[in-house]
């Protein structure tokens, strides 16, 4: 895997956003700055802002105040076309349900991330294949999803994830779909991702993966930043 030198410069940064669904504020006044080479933890009760913070720092959703940049770009600068590339170039997402096409099978679920951002077929399928032999699973690329386990669909997932080198990875709930066991390979996985360099964003509801894999805990509540708290994680 490519190891990303850390700068310490800031990947993510919300100044003062703020989103509002109706006459609710899922998100109230929240500033947050995430640095290179940090694997950040996001932990609340449901409905505290979680999701909506991670939606809001991959474009998925805009703010109705404040601003956010990632990786040098104001994301309220860019239009809905701009957000989909700049997503597919810079961020890496992993999901609860993996969010894999079922109709495709793991190495095209992989290589389609990279010729969605113009790579050529053969190039991505080489670089899909060379991801699923680090991640594990090269045995399985042409395998549909509904025949891999939980763990295996992770680790496709991951694959896709990491395709175009993106600066930053956003996970939510990553361990949440598996059993133990596979839940364990997954936070080693995410831990060995942030030790050769990638930036970490992870929201979740399991202390044991964020006690584990995070270097930064941040609490959530209502909408806001509540506490935040340095790790040491366990070697």
């Amino acid at each position: 895997m490519t190891t990303h030198n850390s700068t310490g410069q800031a990947v993510v940064r919300l100044d003062d956003v703020r989103k509002e669904y109706g006459d609710a504020a899922a998100l109230d006044s929240v500033s947050l700055e995430i640095r290179a080479g940090e694997a950040v933890a996001v932990m609340g009760p449901s409905g505290c802002g979680k999701s909506t913070l991670l939606n809001m720092v991959a474009g998925l959703d805009r703010p109705t105040s404040g601003v956010i940049t990632v990786h040098g770009q104001d994301l309220g600068a860019l239009n809905e076309t701009g957000l989909a590339l700049f997503r597919r170039r810079h961020i890496g997402m992993i999901f609860q349900f993996f969010n894999l096409i079922d109709d495709l099978p793991a190495l095209d679920n992989v290589a389609l991330a990279a010729q969605l951002t113009g790579t050529p077929a053969r190039q991505a399928r080489r670089r899909a294949l060379e991801l699923l032999g680090e991640l594990g699973v090269a045995d399985r690329g042409n395998s549909y999803p509904a025949t891999l386990s939980g763990g295996e669909r992770q680790r496709v997932a991951v694959a896709r994830a990491l395709m175009n080198h993106p600066a930053l990875l956003l996970a939510d709930e990553p361990t949440g779909a598996l059993d133990s066991r596979s839940g364990e390979q997954v936070t080693d996985l995410l831990i060995d991702l942030n030790r050769i360099g990638h930036t970490l964003l992870i929201v979740t509801h399991d202390p044991h993966l964020a006690n584990r894999c995070a270097t930064r805990l941040v609490e959530f509540a209502d909408g806001r930043v509540a506490r935040q708290s340095l790790l040491e994680r366990a070697v």
